[in-house]
C-alpha cells in the first residue's frame, strides 16, 4: 500500500464504526434481528445525495437479475445492498479501508443479503478480480481520492466484460479555487484529487469507454445539501442531529465538512456528475 493509500484509508477508518452504527440503530428502536436496507440507509449511503443518488444512478444503469456487479469503493455497503435487494443481482464490493469492509460484511449479514453481496479489501488501482469478471461496474464518490485516474479507469475496464457498462457518481472540480478543508473525502489537500468534468470524460474515453449518459446534478445537490445543512444546524445554531445519519460514520467533524463542501458547491468550485458508460 502506498503512503497516499494509507492516508486515504486512515481518513475513513477511525475505529469502532460497527459498534457506533449498531448502538444508533438500537437507540432508534430498530430490532437488530429484523433490520432492512431502509433501516440502514440514513447511515450507509455515504456519498452525495445519499439514497436518492443511488436510486437515480441505478435506474440509469438498469441492472438485470442475472448481472454480476463490482462496486468499487463500496464503503459500508449501502449501494451494494440496495442493488442486490432491488434488482436481484449479485454484487461484489471492494474498498481500501478494512474497517469499512468488515462493517459492510456484518451489516449485510444482518439484513440477510450475504448470499448476494460480498466485500473484500483492496485498491481501486489493483482490483482483486480476474479480467472480464463482471457485467456491470459501479462507483460513487471515489475518484476524488485517486490521483492516478488513467489506471483507475483502466482497472474498471479490465474487470468488465466487453460491452459491459459502468455507472459513476463523482464530485468534480468546477470553477478554479482551492477548497476549504476538511471535506467528506479529505481532511487535507494531499489526499484530494479533483478533476473537471471535461478532464474526467476525456480520461474515460481514452480508457476505452463510450458515454451513454452524462448528467450534471449540481443544482439538485445544492438544494438537497442546503436542506440537510438546515436540518443538521450546520449554518447557524447547531440543532441536535437525528439518531441515524452520516454523522454516525463521519464523527464530530461532519458539520464542518458539510459546511465547507456546501460553500464550494454554492460558489461553483464543486460540481456533481452522474454518468453511465459502455466498455468498447
Amino acid at each position: 500500500m502506498t503512503d497516499t493509500s494509507r492516508d486515504v484509508a486512515g481518513h475513513y477508518g477511525k475505529g469502532g464504526l460497527l459498534d457506533r452504527m449498531l448502538a444508533a440503530l438500537a437507540e432508534a428502536g430498530k430490532d437488530r434481528n429484523r433490520l432492512t436496507i431502509d433501516d440502514l440507509a440514513p447511515m450507509d449511503e455515504f456519498h452525495s445525495r445519499r439514497r436518492l443518488a443511488t436510486q437515480e444512478l441505478a435506474a440509469l444503469l438498469a441492472p438485470a437479475a442475472t448481472d454480476r456487479i463490482v462496486d468499487i469503493g463500496s464503503g459500508v455497503g449501502g449501494p451494494s445492498r440496495y442493488l442486490a435487494a432491488t434488482y436481484g443481482c449479485r454484487v461484489s464490493g471492494v474498498d481500501l479501508t478494512s474497517e469499512f469492509v468488515d462493517t459492510a460484511t456484518a451489516l449485510t449479514a444482518l439484513v440477510g443479503l450475504s448470499d448476494k453481496v460480498d466485500f473484500r479489501q483492496g485498491s481501486a488501482l489493483d482490483l482483486p478480480f480476474s479480467d472480464a469478471s463482471f457485467d456491470l461496474a459501479w462507483s460513487q464518490n471515489v475518484a476524488m481520492n485517486i490521483e492516478d485516474r488513467p489506471r483507475y479507469y483502466a482497472e474498471m475496464r479490465r474487470v468488465l466484460k466487453p460491452g459491459g457498462r459502468l455507472a459513476i457518481q463523482d464530485v468534480t472540480q468546477g470553477l478554479p479555487g482551492a477548497l476549504d478543508f476538511p471535506v467528506m473525502w479529505a481532511d487535507r489537500p494531499e489526499i484530494s484529487f479533483l478533476r473537471t468534468q471535461d478532464e474526467t470524460r476525456g480520461m474515460l474515453e481514452a480508457a476505452g469507454f463510450e458515454v451513454l449518459h452524462w448528467i450534471d446534478n449540481t443544482d439538485s445537490a445544492r438544494a438537497e445539501a442546503a436542506a440537510e445543512r438546515a436540518r443538521m444546524g450546520v449554518a447557524g445554531a447547531p440543532a441536535a442531529p437525528p439518531i441515524l445519519g452520516i454523522h454516525v460514520v463521519v464523527g464530530p467533524s461532519f458539520r464542518e465538512k458539510m459546511r465547507n463542501a456546501g460553500k464550494a458547491q454554492e460558489d461553483g468550485r464543486l460540481r456533481l456528475l452522474n454518468a453511465v458508460l459502455r466498455r468498447a
